[in-house]
């Protein structure tokens, strides 16, 4: 198969295999269902699916939200809170933040912690100074004008406030809830792992309008698996 599957520069299974895995994991089968289903190793599949999510992470970091009104919110993800540990980043989760933009796509990405620093250089460096910023009361999005984004709304979620005149989040925190219902099928994951099913989270929820299956098989004639 080498140099003819237009697919994967070093195929071990066909097109039409390839094809048949990929229709599986558009329609969200995990891999011991798509081994079933294909007759192939259930570690041949699961190397493929890794292969995959490596594409769809790489696709989705192309298509990063950059102007418009962008929704900011941070997210936390693994184990259940410890008793008596509380507080953003409490111990024991992964800290994910998150760029929604409104009737458009979410962007994701893992953060060390929920600083102003950390928060703030993600959006300097991901949406249009132009944009209207929507957020909670964080602290990390303090003084987001100084950096120069004149429009910044915000809604105090300390005082049971989840909408106002002008503002809301509501968009990125129905793909939080989203992630979390399909990733809690998974029982954890090593972080590694978590990075790339994360992305493929963000790929589906952008994409939920569209055909996957049509879309993977454009992206993987594109750039083939390797």
């Amino acid at each position: 198969m080498t140099g003819k599957n237009k697919y994967s520069y070093r195929a071990k299974i066909s097109e039409a295999k390839i094809r048949q895995i990929v229709r599986l994991f558009a329609v969200d089968l995990d891999a011991s269902q798509i081994a079933q289903l294909t007759n192939l190793k259930p570690n041949t599949v699961n190397r493929c699916l890794a292969a995959l999510r490596e594409r769809i992470a790489r696709f989705c970091e192309a298509e990063s939200p950059v102007k418009g009104e962008v929704e900011v919110d941070e997210s936390y993800f693994g184990a259940r809170r410890v008793r008596g540990i509380r507080g953003r980043g409490a111990r024991g989760k992964t800290i994910v933040f998150g760029l929604f933009k409104r009737n458009g796509h979410v962007y994701t990405e893992i953060v060390p912690d929920c600083s102003k620093t950390t928060l703030q250089g993600i959006i300097r460096g991901r949406v249009a100074l132009e944009s209207v910023i929507h957020s909670d009361g964080w602290r990390g999005y303090d003084a987001l004008v100084d950096l120069g984004y004149q429009k910044h709304f915000r809604v105090n979620h300390g005082d049971n406030e989840f909408a106002t005149a002008h503002s809301h989040i509501n968009g990125i925190e129905s793909f939080w809830a989203y992630a979390k219902t399909r990733l809690a099928r998974f029982r954890g994951m090593c972080k590694h792992t978590f990075c790339f099913h994360l992305k493929e989270c963000e790929f589906r929820f952008n994409h939920r309008e569209q055909n996957i299956y049509k879309l993977i098989l454009k992206m993987l004639r594109n750039s083939p698996l390797c």
